[in-house]
């Protein structure tokens, strides 16, 4: 490609999407390589990163804290993050004419709702003859090499994605850090034209349209930042080391805390400011040393960044993956309909069952909660209790939650609710609100922090306070339908029902049906974060 001739100094842009990291950052690398100027930005269009407007204001704080620290790492460099709202095309276009730069580079953004965004920004520097280089660095490998290892359509089932994994070979390395002393910063003045704003700093939430609601109860604060999610890497990594020392692995799964800080790196995953890479090599590393080589890597050890990997390669080519209807990979069952009172139930912790309204409360405050604790919700939302369609679930946690992604999310929500990765509809048993609540946090202690109304309930009856005589309910200072709901369903009964549905609805289902599933039953344990043994707290639903 022929670039344009300038006597001024040539400049390379790195446009920050998510990959909000220095770290482990090929886009970083490929872009000082010119030996440009160097102008790092990121453009505020109102969806890029997943901010969209109706993002939840703990999201959008947690967003620009990524921002903000990655703008003090560049300021201790000479140099700044330049932030700019506005379309991209359009940034582009004003850019062009302040600054003679010859070079864009960025990380590849592998979800289909990107697709529109990038080929308008590529196919603009392509027709002003300005050389672009999108890396692989979201994702441990690169989601379209392994579809095209499969044959063109990507791998059906879990197990097939590992074995082609396995023809693919390990994921790359992290790249070196760069070196710094010999890097040139360029500056942009304050009017860049085209009507689009430029920041002089990060903006804080309400700069941008985001306010606080009731943070009454917020018990945990999440914050964001390359830098802190290095720091809480060390210390997971602490926790790993423990668990392989011990002869266990994923310990977030084998031992899950609802009630301490969390060691989980969803969300410094989610905006990339934590490289995939790096985590992902410094456990198996860990593990190798420990076991001086003698185990065979396993991607167990790693199993839930894997399956991060398996939904977005099942998501990059489908852009109906996050509904059902138009979504080949997902079964369109007859979910309930006017059912809008009862999903407003459950969205703001009040249907009556302590654990699952606790789960949702501290999502509303904190934006975060534990997977295990996700899954039990989503169960009960849909084919567990209420028989809600998952779009109504997939939709508020990505709105509330940090740690948003799409490709996950959703790929989650079918799982879970039965609709796609599912034995077709072949569910005997469904995750208990109650019993699932007492195997998680035994003492109550979960309930009490987020269900304060119930605090001073006995524990034999603080899962079931209806089941409370009323002498009970007046000691505790808390009425069952009046300071605390009544039970919107009746677990046991619903539940029941929910299992006959599905299998009259699989028996209408010829075989063949193209659909995803589990490839046995150890795979499905490990998905829903389960013991060796489960029945003391799923229910059946037989009598």
């Amino acid at each position: 490609m022929t670039l344009r001739e300038n006597n001024a100094s040539k400049a390379s842009v790195l446009w920050f999407r998510r990959g909000l990291r220095l770290h482990d950052n090929p886009a970083l690398t490929t872009a000082l390589s010119s030996g440009n100027h160097l102008y790092p930005i990121f453009i505020f269009d109102g969806e890029t990163a997943g901010i969209y407007k109706d993002s939840s204001y703990n999201r959008v704080r947690f967003f620009l804290e990524c921002l903000q620290d990655l703008d003090s790492q560049l300021r201790a460099k000479k140099g700044k993050l330049h932030f700019i709202q506005g379309d991209p095309v359009e940034v582009f276009d004003a850019l062009r004419n302040i600054v003679p730069f010859e070079l864009v580079a960025f990380e590849q953004d592998p979800e289909p709702m990107w697709e529109t965004r990038d080929a308008k920004v590529k196919s603009f520097l392509d027709q002003h003859q300005i050389k672009w280089s999108e890396e692989i660095s979201h994702t441990l490998w690169n989601p379209l090499e392994i579809i095209k290892t499969n044959g063109g359509i990507p791998p059906l089932t879990y197990e097939m994605f590992l074995h082609i994994l396995s023809v693919v070979g390990d994921p790359p390395r992290p790249v070196e850090d760069p070196e710094w002393s010999s890097v040139k910063f360029g500056s942009l003045p304050a009017n860049i034209g085209n009507g689009l704003t430029v920041f002089p700093t990060i903006p804080t939430p309400e700069q941008l349209g985001y306010f606080q609601g009731n943070s009454l109860g917020q018990q945990m604060r999440w914050f964001g930042g390359e830098q802190t999610a290095l720091r809480k890497m060390k210390d997971r990594l602490k926790v790993e080391e423990r668990a392989f020392l011990d002869g266990i692995y994923l310990p977030n799964q084998a031992r899950p805390n609802l009630l301490g800080p969390s060691t989980s790196q969803s969300a410094a995953l989610s905006f990339g400011c934590l490289s995939v890479r790096k985590f992902y090599w410094a456990v198996h590393d860990m593990f190798n040393k420990i076991y001086d080589g003698h185990t065979q890597l396993n991607q167990s050890i790693t199993g839930q960044l894997i399956w991060r990997e398996f939904f977005y390669t099942m998501s990059i080519k489908n852009p109906y993956y996050g509904e059902m209807e138009r979504n080949p990979i997902c079964l369109n069952l007859p979910w309930k309909e006017n059912s809008e009172d009862l999903a407003k139930k459950w969205e703001n912790g009040l249907t009556g069952y302590p654990f699952i309204d606790a789960v949702m409360r501290q999502l509303h405050q904190e934006g975060w909660v534990h997977h295990v604790a996700r899954n039990a919700v989503a169960c009960f939302l849909t084919r567990g209790d209420l028989w809600i369609s998952w779009e109504v679930g997939l939709r508020l946690f990505l709105r509330l939650l940090l740690d948003a992604d799409w490709s996950l999310c959703a790929g989650n929500w079918m799982w879970v609710s039965s609709s796609a990765f599912e034995q077709l509809l072949d569910c005997s048993s469904c995750v208990c609100p109650v019993n699932y609540g007492r195997r998680l946090d035994p003492q109550g202690e979960y309930i009490r922090r987020y269900i304060p109304e119930l605090r001073n309930y006995p524990i034999e009856y603080l899962y079931e306070p209806w089941k409370a005589p009323l002498k009970v309910q007046e000691m505790a200072g808390c009425y069952i339908g009046k300071e605390y709901p009544e039970r919107i369903v009746d677990h046991a009964v619903v539940s029941e029902n929910n299992r006959k549905t599905m299998e009259n609805i699989r028996l209408t289902f010829v075989d063949g049906t193209p659909h995803c599933c589990p490839s046995n039953i150890e795979e499905v344990r490990q998905f829903m974060w389960l013991p060796e043994s489960c029945s003391d707290y799923l229910c059946t639903n037989r009598k």
